[in-house]
């Protein structure tokens, strides 16, 4: 099967095109390397240097002729979609709606579309929330998400085009930068690797910080996969369903640091605090149920496995 992944120079775009490739998959990757690195690339992989905006992109769907569209380019941080909502729309919607013009003419199959579970929901009062609760999006980037599903809809109800959504909770784990909501696992890893404080964002009632559903980027491969394989229209939650305190996410980096021997300059241990920023919700946590039943899909590894993993790749590639 030729699969298009956008973003496949990121970093959990770039472990998808892996995946898809050890699966023996066909793989065209798109990435402008705003944000994507070349050494991420998959060297089986075609790539194409190109921004999802840009007629360049049309011309290259129709001349590749994908039968799916991995879509996950975008614009990923939700401070700066509040700074810049112009930039976030374009990216995130105008970016999309380009790939859904191109993809209807040149006959894809169906679409991947890489949403956020971790943003969407807003401050949701189910919890953890499933799939069923109605999108309450508090930022300019979970609004262009929930709008791209609306379009979603709107593309397979007037043409046929198929898809299937993975809102993703915060995903963490090698080859990742320091943006948006999940970043803060690498933040965290750097600053304690590199002798620099760090800082957890907190509402002065929670001084733990936000709590959020962390996910292992190998786990959500999987989901990646799995979805291939599952006909129809879905919209799935990709997470652990367990929520997860920043304090307690510096905690467990910071143990796990000194558990593999390495010394911590004792002035940086204690985090510093600071208010919610713009954009900023209390909790996340996804009830992922649907994706078990249907996909057969669960997180396979925990959270201290999944640190392990991450800090082990960036002494390694430090």
């Amino acid at each position: 099967m030729k699969i298009l992944v956008t973003g496949g120079a990121g970093f959990v775009g770039s472990h998808v095109v892996d995946g898809y490739i050890e699966d023996g998959h066909d793989v065209v990757v798109v990435d402008n390397l705003s944000t994507g690195r070349r050494e991420n690339l998959n060297p089986r992989a075609r790539f194409y240097n190109v921004d999802i905006r840009s007629e360049d992109m049309r011309k290259m769907i129709l001349e590749e002729k994908p039968h799916v569209i991995n879509h996950h380019a975008a614009q990923i941080s939700v401070p700066e979609s509040v700074k810049d909502p112009l930039f976030d729309a374009d990216v995130n919607i105008v970016g999309l709606l380009n790939i859904l013009e191109s993809a209807m003419r040149a006959g894809t199959r169906k679409i991947i579309f890489i949403s956020s579970g971790g943003a969407i929901y807003g401050e949701a009062d189910q919890y953890p929330t499933t799939e069923d609760y109605s999108p309450q999006p508090l930022s300019p980037y979970a609004i262009s998400k929930a709008v791209s599903e609306d379009y979603l809809r709107f593309y397979n109800h007037q043409y046929g085009l198929d898809y299937i959504v993975l809102r993703y909770s915060n995903i963490y784990g090698p080859r990742q930068i320091p943006h948006g909501e999940a970043g803060v696992v690498s933040i965290f890893m750097d600053n304690i690797l590199e002798g620099r404080k760090s800082t957890i964002y907190a509402y002065p009632e929670e001084p733990e910080g936000m709590l959020r559903d962390y996910c292992y980027v190998g786990d959500v491969v999987r989901a990646n996969i799995q979805a291939l394989k599952t006909d129809g229209c879905w919209t799935f939650n990709i997470g652990t369903g367990r929520a997860t305190s920043t304090g307690e996410l510096y905690g467990l980096i910071l143990a796990t640091v000194e558990e593999m021997g390495l010394t911590v300059d004792g002035s940086i241990k204690e985090p510093l605090r600071e208010g919610p920023r713009a954009g900023d919700i209390r909790r996340s946590c996804l009830d992922v149920e649907r994706a078990r039943m249907v996909m057969g899909w669960k997180a396979e590894v925990g959270l201290k496995e999944g640190i392990e993993k991450t800090l082990r790749w960036r002494l390694e590639n430090q």
